[in-house]
């Protein structure tokens, strides 16, 4: 399964290397769109991927950061909407309670009552996690506005660093791409630990 999502993106990415200017940005857009309806597409390798584009033209970095940020707020304000109209209900399904258990469920719920709508923020730099820790936060019906908020602010920081880093490494940007699609699972477990730590350091304090 996590081979033919690659290759999925590796067909996308091929695709949008064939256009230039617009046609290319409304192409990421709803790419990026898509993934709040469920099409398995990886946020971070596409904006990677995009940004290395901007070395061959195809599109420029502030353009890029504004279409990848709306497109990206859009979907996760999509997932955040599914968890608040439907919830749990919506996991009877066979097909979504394999995606998310209720267990899980209930497990990023209580994450989200614990630590509050900043989790939101938060959720936003775990891949794997954030759209179930979205979905979760909707289920529990927080406002709208935290989402917004949160999320919107959390995307300012990710998407300029995820442009601006690989427009500054230049030639490197393969390799870092390579890095990301071959350790992604240690990533999001590594991220959870240092915000435990970082919390774990709070709470003695």
């Amino acid at each position: 399964m996590q081979n033919r999502g690659m290759d999925i993106m590796q067909a996308l990415m091929n695709f949008l290397q064939s256009l230039q200017g617009s046609p290319a940005y409304a192409l990421l857009f709803g790419l990026l769109v898509g993934s709040g309806f469920g099409l398995p597409v990886n946020e971070d390798i596409l904006l990677l991927g995009a940004a290395a584009l901007t070395f061959k033209g195809v599109m420029d970095p502030l353009p890029l950061v504004a279409v990848a940020w709306l497109g990206i707020l859009i979907a996760d304000t999509l997932i955040f909407h599914w968890g608040h109209r439907f919830g749990a209900r919506l996991l009877a399904h066979r097909l979504f309670a394999r995606l998310l258990p209720p267990a899980r469920l209930a497990a990023m719920q209580a994450a989200m009552l614990r630590y509050g709508p900043a989790y939101i923020f938060a959720a936003r730099f775990m891949p794997g996690l954030r759209t179930a820790l979205y979905f979760a936060a909707g289920s529990l019906k927080m406002p709208y506005r935290y989402q917004l908020v949160f999320d919107g602010a959390a995307a300012c920081v990710e998407v300029p660093l995820l442009v601006y880093g690989v427009r500054y490494v230049g030639g490197r940007w393969e390799e870092i791409l390579g890095f990301v699609e071959r350790f992604s699972a240690f990533l999001v477990p590594g991220i959870v630990l240092m915000l435990l730590g970082v919390w774990l350091f709070r709470a003695v304090r």
